[in-house]
């Protein structure tokens, strides 16, 4: 059992930045694939990235070179900086821990962390 708790969101002017954390608890962190989605307002949710536990990391065409991914297995954390947000980014984000990739299946998920961008 992994459980996910997201924060860090916020009201952000365009052009700025945001942390988002997100915090696993469970002994086996490391062996997860971790995935970062949104979902705005009247929209279905939407793939953000992802971080394998081998340390591959794929993006969203919306958000690659502005969006990083990263996390500290020893801490049990992975993060998503977030810069040149725009308002279109605007939208509630979620962390999600997948044991397998093929297809991949996200077995767990947090509770979501709103983030507003404003023009």
């Amino acid at each position: 059992q992994v459980q996910l708790v997201e924060s860090g969101g916020g009201l952000v002017q365009a052009g700025g930045s945001l942390r988002l954390s997100c915090a696993a608890s469970g002994r086996t962190f490391s062996s997860y694939a971790m995935g970062w989605f949104r979902q705005a307002p009247g929209k279905e949710r939407e793939f953000v990235g992802l971080h394998t536990w081998s340390g591959n990391i794929y993006y969203a065409n919306s958000v690659k070179g502005r969006f990083t991914i990263s996390r500290d297995n020893a801490k049990n954390m992975v993060y998503l900086q977030m810069n040149s947000l725009k308002p279109e980014d605007t939208a509630v984000y979620y962390c999600a821990a997948a044991r397998t990739l093929a297809p991949i299946t996200y077995d767990y998920w947090g509770q979501g962390t709103q983030v507003t961008v404003s023009s």
